[in-house]
């Protein structure tokens, strides 16, 4: 019989907050007594016997089976369990624009905070304040946690805080989950990036786009960026082989028309740019607005009988509220590039018992793979998350979705999706 001895100290459950207590957490240790080896099949006993004080003494480190190495680390976190990861301090600061990101200063600290309990492995994770992004304000910050003892930073900033730092001299290794580095002009090998790249998803969404392409954006820096983006990829047809339309006969560059809307924030109205408007039939629709002004442009193309070919758009509108408030007949020809392509069930599970989303939320999904990436350079122990980086950026994959009754399905296309 297994003899297994351990100490089980109080587990509290801790209310969402946006300073992390400097206090350490109580530990778990569970001693494994049994002198025999227990191998795959052993281990599986006791997790079909529901043993798992069990199992987990005897799975001190990674598992072969991958189900089974899950069910380890999602215990780790649950229970609080001392690992055997490395000694050594593992300090992370938050930088945080609270009135640039809103919500994000809170869920940005709950998806760091969520990696970091299923590590098991004694930490500091601190929020640092700022009401700018000007230079100044961003240089005492830094100073700030340099002094504190902090040499890695998560800054969701936007891009002109992002910007700013660059200009700052630190070696403090900085992560921006918002920022893609095609955006920056750096050089800085402590700046790093993993903003998901808006022109490669546009640029494999024109694939399936034809002409007349019908541009809709909001009046954001984004929206108006990627507007402009789209036209002129689209106008010069760059690398877009005519073999590669899946709807469209094959035509000349000099084809493709582009006709763009800016819409206004209180339009809700949209029959002067759909109805009767024969230069827009049977186009393609590419929408660069938020969800639910995307929602009501496409429930207006029906209404108006566009004879939209195909609804093209970036990650923006990858929300499950796309498929809720919206028709199927609006949306059965919409296509959408998705970079959350990754998915870890421990980190999942945990983030959502903070109230937290990394299925659809792309920057706390950025921000965890920032913070995996982080402790990987801290502990150089292996990465959670596989996508490469290179020259400082997260390299994501794209796949296009199509958001079908009720869940998103990935869409066969006729080429080959790029990963830079």
């Amino acid at each position: 019989m297994n003899k297994i001895l351990f100490l089980f100290l109080p587990i509290f459950v801790f209310g969402q907050s946006f300073l992390i207590s400097n206090i350490p957490l109580p530990k778990t240790y569970i001693m494994d007594l049994d002198p025999y080896e227990c191998s795959t099949e052993c281990l599986q006993e006791y997790l079909d016997k529901e043993m798992i004080f069990s199992f987990m003494a005897r799975a001190n480190q990674k598992l072969e089976d991958p189900v089974q190495d899950e069910m380890r680390v999602l215990n780790i976190s649950i229970f609080n369990l001392g690992s055997d990861l490395p000694s050594g301090e593992l300090k992370i600061a938050l930088l945080l624009p609270y009135k640039k990101i809103g919500k994000y200063a809170s869920s940005t600290t709950n998806a760091s905070f969520a990696y970091l309990i299923t590590k098991g492995h004694p930490f500091e994770l601190k929020s640092y304040k700022i009401e700018s992004e000007d230079i100044e304000e961003l240089s005492t910050a830094l100073a700030k946690i340099k002094n504190d003892g902090f040499n890695y930073v998560i800054a969701p900033l936007t891009q002109t805080g992002a910007d700013n730092i660059s200009q700052i001299d630190n070696n403090l290794n900085i992560y921006f989950p918002t920022i893609n580095k095609r955006d920056t002009n750096t050089t800085s090998p402590y700046l790093s990036f993993g903003g998901i790249d808006y022109r490669m998803q546009s640029d494999i969404l024109l694939k399936e786009a034809v002409s007349p392409l019908v541009i809709f954006s909001d009046k954001s820096s984004l929206g108006q960026k990627l507007s402009l983006y789209e036209e002129q990829k689209f106008i010069a047809d760059e690398n877009f082989e005519d073999e590669y339309r899946l709807f469209a006969t094959p035509q000349s560059p000099s084809d493709n028309k582009v006709i763009k809307y800016s819409i206004d924030r209180r339009t809700t109205n949209l029959e002067r740019y759909l109805k009767e408007n024969e230069n827009i039939v049977d186009g393609s629709f590419f929408l660069n607005t938020p969800i639910v002004k995307s929602g009501m442009i496409m429930s207006q193309v029906t209404l108006y009988e566009s004879n939209a070919t195909n609804i093209l758009s970036t990650q923006i509108n990858y929300d499950p509220l796309i498929i809720s408030m919206t028709q199927y007949t609006d949306r059965k020809d919409m296509l959408i590039a998705n970079s959350i392509t990754e998915s870890n069930n421990v980190l999942i599970e945990t983030n959502s018992l903070l109230g937290n989303d990394i299925v659809y939320d792309w920057i706390n999904y950025t921000t965890t793979v920032g913070i995996d990436y982080f402790f990987n350079l801290i502990t150089a122990k292996e990465r959670e998350y596989t996508m490469p980086i290179e020259n400082n950026q997260i390299i994501y994959s794209v796949e296009l979705v199509r958001p079908s009754f009720s869940r998103f399905v990935k869409y066969k296309s006729n080429f080959e999706q790029a990963v830079y």
